[in-house]
């Protein structure tokens, strides 16, 4: 019986022909569904094909009794709910690097829009005006200072092109080694700096707890009089609020967006009120060239796994047999845990990431484990969108960071340890931790022994060995009407210094992170998500 492929987006002819000249194969093209209609026919298909319209929910899954693998034309999943997929043992791939281009070059599109005020001018002209004088204060972009947040795959295009501008490119990465930014030909910054000299600055990073309101109040004060703010990256990372406030009162100079926190915005929406705001309705990724590459890349890829069994760029499961990853699956998830706790601690620009296997589990593959980890730490990487096992060497290679895996016999105390560090010119970060049961524990950051759930929202501290700490601390967030889920406490008494680690059962607000800072004792505060 041939095997069936639903096509439920709009797909270029392209993609089309390689499902449609693929042998065993029965494809059906039925765009524009309604959920009701999704749900009635998804049992009859082993196969999914989409791009944003479709929303692939968990009761999908629940009703595609024969679904095998769903294929997302496009970089993002975000309307595909993952969690059910894997529940279900469907495998989603998506085509990550098909639209870089794409997107970089709506970028600069909206740098010159902003630059020379080609919206407004357009506008005044189909409105009978002929207001010369009004426009002629434009700027170029040769000469001028562009400030880059992000320099993965759009992020490198967009320096790339800049340079062909003969624009002067700072940038801001913290995931990106000195030796690879020299290549890219740029000069690294804290954020900080890049805004004080930056004419223009452009955002390519995921949205993510740490990256959520990225640029707000406090940056727009830090920003050149007159600089102009570009995102085409996600919607959600600049305050808007503060943005419109920033754009009424002359502080800087204009801004663009593709991407909004809520989209379509409302249409009392603050920004759309002001004259020097650009916006598109998230056009960045939408060309003919980007949107054929990826319908071929992710029908290549679905025909190459119902054929052939062949794993490329799933965002969900690791490329391991079903009888290793009942094995390991636990490993898996508690070394992609240690990688996203070390990559939110780490210093900027490392060099090194090593994953280091040891005990019982040093006898399995070491290399899921060791890519898991690497997922990771790159899932908080600036513009590494979906990391998978496929994709994570090649990012991490971009970003100069060499990754070295290791097994050893020395578990200490326990049957199997994984531990991960990062190393860069500023230092190192640790962590190790096991599986008790099949739940991932948290065993020692850097020098501090704890004992420690790795999951969920952690609040990480470093104070002081004084008493009174612990107090304080669950006072401050106790105030706050946050609920602190369990806590771990260590220290190094020679030292004098001491760790606690709490869960949470919500991401603690900024506010509430500043005034832990400000605690005499309290050394560091971080928020992380695992």
């Amino acid at each position: 019986m041939a095997l069936r492929v639903l096509v439920s987006d709009d797909l270029s002819k392209e993609g089309l022909a390689v499902l449609r000249a693929a042998p065993g194969l029965s494809v059906d093209v039925k765009t524009s569904l309604s959920p009701a209609d999704l749900l009635s026919i998804i049992g009859d298909y082993d196969a999914l094909a989409v791009r944003s319209a479709t929303q692939v929910t968990a009761q999908v899954f629940e009703a595609a009794r024969r679904l095998k693998v769903v294929g997302r034309a496009g970089v993002g999943v975000d309307n595909i709910d993952l969690a059910a997929a894997s529940r279900r043992g469907v495998v989603v791939m998506n085509a990550p690097g098909g639209s870089a281009v794409t997107v970089a070059e709506h970028t600069l599109a909206m740098m010159f829009a902003l630059a020379r005020r080609i919206p407004a001018a357009t506008a005044s002209v189909k409105g009978g005006k002929w207001e010369k004088k009004r426009f002629a204060s434009g700027h170029e972009l040769s000469g001028k200072t562009l400030g880059v947040v992000g320099t993965g795959n759009i992020g490198s295009v967009v320096v790339d092109r800049a340079h062909g501008l003969k624009m002067n490119v700072v940038a801001y990465d913290p995931f990106i080694s000195a030796a690879a930014a020299a290549r890219l030909g740029i000069e690294l910054l804290p954020l900080d700096d890049l805004l004080r000299r930056a004419d223009f600055v452009t955002l390519h990073v995921p949205l993510t707890d740490a990256t959520k309101n990225l640029i707000g109040e406090k940056q727009f004060l830090l920003m050149k009089p007159g600089a102009f703010l570009v995102n085409c990256a996600r919607g959600g990372l600049i305050d808007e609020a503060a943005l419109a406030r920033a754009l009424s009162g002359g502080r800087i100079g204009g801004a663009a967006f593709d991407v909004f926190a809520k989209e379509p915005p409302p249409a009392d929406h603050p920004l759309l009120a002001q004259e020097n705001f650009v916006c598109t309705p998230h056009l960045g990724a939408s060309t003919e060239e980007a949107q054929a590459a990826v319908a071929l890349a992710v029908c290549e890829q679905i025909v190459d796994f119902l054929v052939r069994g062949d794993v490329k760029n799933a965002v969900n499961v690791p490329s391991v047999s079903r009888e290793l990853l009942e094995r390991i699956g636990p490993f898996l998830t508690l070394a992609e845990r240690l990688g996203a706790l070390v990559g939110q601690l780490a210093a900027e620009h490392m060099t090194e990431f090593r994953v280091t296997v040891a005990g019982a589990v040093a006898s399995e593959p070491r290399r899921p484990i060791a890519l898991a980890a690497l997922r990771g730490l790159l899932s908080h990487a600036a513009d590494a969108g979906q990391v998978n096992d496929v994709n994570a060497p090649a990012l991490a290679a971009e970003r100069g960071i060499q990754l070295v895996e290791e097994t050893s016999d020395q578990a200490r105390d326990f049957a199997s340890l994984v531990t991960v560090t990062a190393r860069g010119p500023e230092g190192e970060t640790s962590a190790a931790g096991t599986v008790f049961g099949r739940e991932p524990r948290l065993l020692r950051l850097d020098h501090f022994e704890v004992e420690s759930a790795a999951e969920g929202v952690l609040l990480v501290l470093r104070n002081q060995d004084v008493p009174g700490v612990v107090g304080q601390i669950g006072q401050t967030i106790g105030t706050a009407g946050l609920n602190i889920a369990r806590m771990a406490l260590s220290r190094r008494t020679e030292q004098k210094e001491a760790l606690a680690i709490l869960n949470l059962d919500s991401p603690a607000p900024a506010a509430v992170l500043d005034a832990l800072r400000a605690l005499p004792p309290v050394r560091e505060v971080h928020q992380v998500q695992l």
